[in-house]
């Protein structure tokens, strides 16, 4: 074939390809593609396939409508009290309309961050230090919605606005870190104080109701001490004023004894005075008595009482005559209401049950361990026991009816 030929066919071949290059546009998924007409905007391209008039479109910009996240360095802010801090901005935005994101302004992200860092300023210079620390929450607010409105224009939504760091000067921070330790020591000594109040108050309430018991324990070991100290002293009153009557009663009825024997003896003047004259020996025993002297009248003293108490006999002789003798009819006690309490030693009841319970069971059989385990009665099985004994009762032993039983054979006499 001709050469001229041959790059004749090859021109038309590269010329279909670049129209055919020229013609189709593919636009891939979240972006857009701003198609200019000679110059002026024609369209917007979605993603996909798209057809340009070859020679006449062009893609002024490809425009990614995904959300951006943009960190902008450190800018200095003067806060209201003269103080600069260093701030860093982060901004999530995200593009809505491509064709104003491309011919409103020349470039929305350098857009963006002058306006962010102008409306930071005029934000933070209305705040102390102290709040512009405290407050990041209602500065991202502010931030948002200013800047939201502003870039409504470009095509461009705001989503968010971060404050990522607020850094004072390192005076400021030794400042700021010694007050936060003086604080922090604060509430330490405050917390500490606290504790140590409620301890002592907790120590003391307890000690308080540690204190209340051991008063209400020793009130009633008091009262009970002193209830039983009463009842033993009244006890106590009682046998002795039983015994002292009983002594007395006895005493009364060895004198009664002793004198009516000698009655019955009859002793003459001269027995009584060889019985004086023996006593005397026995008078002047001691350390204490030095000297001893027999009274001149002694004669005289032993004839008067053997007129007054004795008869003169056939001889001229006064003898003692014994008088009769009043049997009683009565026992002192039987006369007396008050005095028959003293000698009531009758058995209670319940000590009556308790007793008979205890020869009941004294009186049951006992196997022999010996004898094939034939029973045997308790008496050979070693539990015998003593016969109970009748309740004692007014006529016991010391009382006035059994020394008068005892005096019967004298009476006799």
């Amino acid at each position: 074939m001709d050469p001229f030929g041959l790059i004749v066919i090859a021109v038309i071949v590269l010329l279909v390809l670049v129209i055919a290059v020229k013609t189709v546009l593919v636009v891939p998924q979240a972006t857009a593609s701003v198609i200019e007409r000679l110059g002026r905007f024609r369209t917007v391209a979605e993603p996909g396939l798209s057809f340009l008039a070859p020679f006449l479109d062009r893609v002024r910009a490809r425009v990614d409508l995904r959300e951006q996240v943009v960190s902008f360095p450190p800018q200095p802010v003067i806060t209201q009290d003269n103080l600069t801090v260093s701030i860093d901005t982060v901004v999530y935005f995200q593009v809505t309309d491509s064709r104003s994101a491309v011919y409103e302004i020349s470039n929305y992200i350098i857009g963006v961050e002058q306006l962010t860092t102008t409306t930071l300023r005029n934000v933070v210079g209305g705040m102390s230090l102290e709040e512009t620390l405290t407050s990041r929450d209602a500065i991202n607010t502010q931030l948002r919605g200013v800047l939201d409105q502003e870039t409504g224009r470009w095509g461009i939504r705001v989503a968010r606005v971060e404050l990522k760091a607020i850094d004072p000067p390192p005076s400021i921070k030794d400042s700021m870190e010694k007050q936060m330790r003086a604080d922090r020591e604060k509430r330490a000594m405050i917390l500490n104080a606290e504790g140590t109040r409620e301890a002592a108050i907790k120590t003391a309430e307890g000690q308080k109701q540690a204190a209340i018991l051991a008063a209400e324990g020793q009130k009633q070991a008091a009262i009970l001490s002193a209830e039983a100290d009463r009842q033993s002293s009244i006890l106590r009153a009682q046998g002795d004023r039983a015994g002292r009557y009983l002594q007395a009663q006895g005493q009364a009825k060895a004198v009664e004894k002793v004198f009516a024997a000698v009655k019955r003896g009859k002793p003459t003047p001269e027995l009584l005075a060889y019985q004086y004259l023996q006593t005397l020996p026995q008078m002047a025993q001691g350390n204490a008595n030095k000297v001893w002297v027999v009274p001149s009248d002694f004669d005289k003293a032993l004839q008067g009482f053997a007129r007054m108490l004795g008869a003169s006999g056939e001889d001229g002789v006064f003898r003692y005559e014994p008088p009769k003798e009043e049997v009683p009819s009565t026992a002192p006690e039987e006369e007396e209401e008050s005095v028959k309490a003293w000698f009531d030693t009758s058995t209670t009841p319940e000590v009556a049950e308790a007793v008979r319970a205890a020869e009941a069971v004294a009186r049951k059989e006992v196997p022999s361990p010996g004898l094939g385990g034939s029973p045997v009665p308790a008496q050979r099985a070693g539990l015998t026991k003593s016969a109970p004994q009748a309740p004692a009762g007014p006529q016991q032993v010391g009382s006035p009816e059994q020394s008068d039983v005892e005096s019967q054979p004298d009476r006799r006499d």
